[in-house]
């Protein structure tokens, strides 16, 4: 995993542990702490899907790219072949 990788995924967690500790302390009742949970899991549920497809998206261009340069390669050593025959 990439350095920064790396700090962004501990920056998340560290993230969700302050706004978890944040809001357990908080001076409210059961039912505004859970409404508040409820809101930010949902907030933290939407950022990772908006990042989840980001990395699928950049994932699908590199493997279609990848799959462009191979086929270029494999038809420049057909022509070598064919050149040397």
């Amino acid at each position: 995993m990439a350095k920064s990788s790396k700090f962004a995924l501990g920056a998340i967690i560290g993230a969700v542990a302050g706004i978890a500790a944040g809001i357990l302390t908080a001076p409210k009742s059961g039912k505004e702490t859970r409404a508040d949970i409820k809101s930010k899991a949902s907030d933290i549920k939407a950022e990772a899907f908006k990042k989840a497809e980001a990395a699928k998206t950049k994932a699908t261009s590199t493997a279609e790219d990848l799959v462009e340069r191979t086929e270029s390669a494999v038809e420049g050593a057909k022509k070598g072949f064919q050149a040397k025959k």
